[in-house]
Protein backbone atom coordinates (compact mmCIF):
# COMPACT_ATOMS: atom_id res chain seq x y z
CA UNK A 1 0.00 0.00 0.00
CA UNK A 2 1.17 3.67 -0.89
CA UNK A 3 0.92 5.50 2.12
CA UNK A 4 0.93 9.10 1.54
CA UNK A 5 1.23 11.85 4.69
CA UNK A 6 -0.81 14.90 3.60
CA UNK A 7 -2.76 17.52 5.00
CA UNK A 8 -6.10 18.75 3.99
CA UNK A 9 -6.06 21.40 1.46
CA UNK A 10 -8.62 24.11 3.58
CA UNK A 11 -9.13 23.89 7.10
CA UNK A 12 -12.85 23.84 6.68
CA UNK A 13 -13.06 21.20 4.18
CA UNK A 14 -13.40 17.81 5.86
CA UNK A 15 -16.60 20.12 7.22
CA UNK A 16 -17.82 21.77 3.88
CA UNK A 17 -16.97 18.16 1.63
CA UNK A 18 -20.43 16.93 1.25
CA UNK A 19 -19.53 13.59 2.16
CA UNK A 20 -21.74 10.91 3.29
CA UNK A 21 -19.40 10.02 5.73
CA UNK A 22 -21.47 9.99 8.90
CA UNK A 23 -20.54 8.72 12.96
CA UNK A 24 -20.62 4.83 11.33
CA UNK A 25 -17.88 5.74 8.88
CA UNK A 26 -18.08 4.51 5.59
CA UNK A 27 -19.32 1.67 3.44
CA UNK A 28 -19.96 1.09 -0.65
CA UNK A 29 -23.27 2.43 -0.46
CA UNK A 30 -21.89 5.82 0.99
CA UNK A 31 -19.27 5.64 -1.78
CA UNK A 32 -22.32 5.21 -4.33
CA UNK A 33 -24.11 7.83 -2.60
CA UNK A 34 -21.08 10.33 -3.15
CA UNK A 35 -19.98 9.17 -6.43
CA UNK A 36 -24.00 10.33 -7.35
CA UNK A 37 -23.97 13.54 -5.34
CA UNK A 38 -21.15 15.13 -7.44
CA UNK A 39 -21.24 13.02 -10.93
CA UNK A 40 -21.11 16.08 -12.78
CA UNK A 41 -17.69 17.64 -10.87
CA UNK A 42 -14.35 17.60 -10.27
CA UNK A 43 -15.06 15.15 -6.99
CA UNK A 44 -15.53 11.80 -8.97
CA UNK A 45 -12.06 10.10 -10.08
CA UNK A 46 -13.35 10.16 -14.05
CA UNK A 47 -13.71 14.11 -13.91
CA UNK A 48 -10.46 14.54 -12.21
CA UNK A 49 -7.56 12.06 -13.02
CA UNK A 50 -6.44 14.58 -15.96
CA UNK A 51 -5.81 16.70 -13.37
CA UNK A 52 -3.25 14.38 -11.26
CA UNK A 53 -5.88 13.60 -8.74
CA UNK A 54 -5.34 10.42 -7.23
CA UNK A 55 -8.89 8.34 -4.94
CA UNK A 56 -7.88 8.29 -1.50
CA UNK A 57 -8.91 8.53 1.96
CA UNK A 58 -7.79 10.99 4.86
CA UNK A 59 -8.18 9.77 8.77
CA UNK A 60 -9.19 13.00 10.24
CA UNK A 61 -7.87 12.59 13.40
CA UNK A 62 -4.56 11.43 12.56
CA UNK A 63 -3.95 13.56 9.31
CA UNK A 64 -2.61 10.52 7.29
CA UNK A 65 -4.23 10.36 4.07
CA UNK A 66 -3.50 7.11 1.86
CA UNK A 67 -3.90 6.45 -1.84
CA UNK A 68 -7.05 3.94 -2.61
CA UNK A 69 -6.02 0.30 -3.40
CA UNK A 70 -7.60 -2.91 -4.37
CA UNK A 71 -6.82 -5.70 -1.57
CA UNK A 72 -3.15 -6.79 -2.93
CA UNK A 73 -1.71 -3.20 -2.46
CA UNK A 74 -2.00 -1.95 -6.22
CA UNK A 75 -3.63 1.55 -6.21
CA UNK A 76 -7.01 1.47 -7.53
CA UNK A 77 -8.32 4.14 -10.44
CA UNK A 78 -11.48 4.83 -7.90
CA UNK A 79 -12.29 4.85 -4.28
CA UNK A 80 -12.76 1.42 -2.57
CA UNK A 81 -12.51 0.56 0.88
CA UNK A 82 -10.02 -2.90 0.72
CA UNK A 83 -6.59 -1.71 0.26
CA UNK A 84 -7.42 0.54 3.59
CA UNK A 85 -4.94 0.27 6.81
CA UNK A 86 -6.79 -2.26 9.38
CA UNK A 87 -6.82 0.45 12.07
CA UNK A 88 -9.25 2.38 9.53
CA UNK A 89 -11.76 -0.99 9.01
CA UNK A 90 -14.40 -1.12 11.36
CA UNK A 91 -16.23 -4.08 10.01
CA UNK A 92 -15.22 -7.02 7.43
CA UNK A 93 -17.84 -9.43 5.95
CA UNK A 94 -17.39 -13.23 6.68
CA UNK A 95 -14.90 -13.25 3.41
CA UNK A 96 -12.81 -10.49 4.88
CA UNK A 97 -14.06 -7.62 2.68
CA UNK A 98 -13.91 -4.24 4.21
CA UNK A 99 -17.96 -3.37 4.84
CA UNK A 100 -17.22 -0.17 6.93
CA UNK A 101 -14.51 2.18 8.56
CA UNK A 102 -14.11 3.59 11.54
CA UNK A 103 -15.80 7.23 11.34
CA UNK A 104 -12.97 9.23 11.36
CA UNK A 105 -11.97 7.94 7.50
CA UNK A 106 -13.36 10.65 4.53
CA UNK A 107 -13.08 9.65 1.31
CA UNK A 108 -11.54 12.05 -1.33
CA UNK A 109 -8.26 12.58 -3.23
CA UNK A 110 -4.39 12.99 -3.33
CA UNK A 111 -3.06 15.21 -5.61
CA UNK A 112 1.04 16.69 -5.06
CA UNK A 113 0.89 14.92 -1.39
CA UNK A 114 -2.35 16.90 0.00
CA UNK A 115 -5.71 15.38 0.44
CA UNK A 116 -8.66 17.13 -0.97
CA UNK A 117 -11.91 16.26 0.23
CA UNK A 118 -15.12 15.79 -2.68
CA UNK A 119 -16.05 19.21 -2.41
CA UNK A 120 -12.26 20.71 -2.43
CA UNK A 121 -11.24 18.78 -5.64
CA UNK A 122 -14.19 19.99 -7.48
CA UNK A 123 -13.26 23.39 -6.57
CA UNK A 124 -10.54 23.19 -7.39
CA UNK A 125 -11.01 21.65 -10.89
CA UNK A 126 -13.86 25.10 -11.61
CA UNK A 127 -11.29 27.27 -10.19
CA UNK A 128 -8.85 25.85 -13.09
CA UNK A 129 -11.32 25.80 -15.55
CA UNK A 130 -12.68 29.36 -14.97
CA UNK A 131 -8.91 30.26 -15.44
CA UNK A 132 -8.10 29.15 -19.03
Amino acid sequence: MRTVTGRCVQSDAVEDSGSTNNEDGLCHEALRAENAAFHATGGVSRNNRAAGFLPGYCNITTGEAVVSCFADGSPSPVHLLEGLPDAWVAERDASGRVRQTVPMVVAGFIRDGNFYTREAAARFLERDDSAR
